[in-house]
C-alpha cells in the first residue's frame, strides 16, 4: 500500500527496514523502493544515521510508523521524534484511517524539544483514527 501511495502522490520518500531484509534478492529492491536498512541491535546508532542522512540531504522525506514494528507494541518508539530534533526537521502527521476508509496528511508539526508535550499533541491528533485491526496497534504513545 505504501508503494502504491507515494507512487500515486509522486512522493520519492525513503523508509527504515530492519537490516536482514536488505541481504540476498531482496536487498536490491528494498534499496530502489527507497528502504534504508537499520541495525536494531544498535538503537541509538540509527537515530544517528538518520540524522546524518538529513544533514547530507538537500531534499529527503522519511516515512516511518511510530510503533517502529509491523507487530503489536504496547508503546511507541520515540526514534522518530529523536530524528526529527536531531535533523532540525518537521514530522508531518500522516494517516490511515481503515475505520472510514480514509487516508491523508494532517498537520506539519515541529518538535519543541519537550518530548512529553509534543508527545501528548501527536498522541490526540491520532485519537481519531483506526487501524486495520485496532486490537493488535499499540495503545499507549511513549
Amino acid at each position: 500500500f505504501y508503494l502504491a501511495l507515494m507512487w500515486a502522490l509522486d512522493l520519492r520518500t525513503r523508509f527504515l527496514g530492519k537490516h536482514t531484509l536488505f541481504r540476498g534478492p531482496l536487498g536490491w529492491a528494498m534499496r530502489r523502493w527507497g528502504g534504508i536498512p537499520v541495525d536494531r541491535s544498535h538503537p541509538h546508532g540509527s537515530v544517528g544515521q538518520v540524522v546524518r542522512l538529513f544533514q547530507d540531504s538537500d531534499e529527503l522525506i522519511v516515512v516511518m510508523a511510530p510503533e517502529g514494528t509491523r507487530r503489536f507494541t504496547e508503546r511507541w518508539r520515540t526514534g522518530f521524534y529523536h530524528i526529527a530534533v536531531g535533523a532540525k526537521v518537521p514530522i508531518v502527521l500522516g494517516f490511515l484511517d481503515f475505520g472510514r476508509k480514509r487516508v491523508g496528511f494532517g498537520p506539519v508539526f515541529w518538535p519543541t524539544g519537550d518530548m512529553d508535550a509534543d508527545m501528548a499533541t501527536i498522541r490526540s491528533f491520532y485519537q481519531e483514527f483506526r487501524g486495520k485491526h485496532p486490537d493488535r496497534g499499540s495503545r499507549v504513545a511513549v
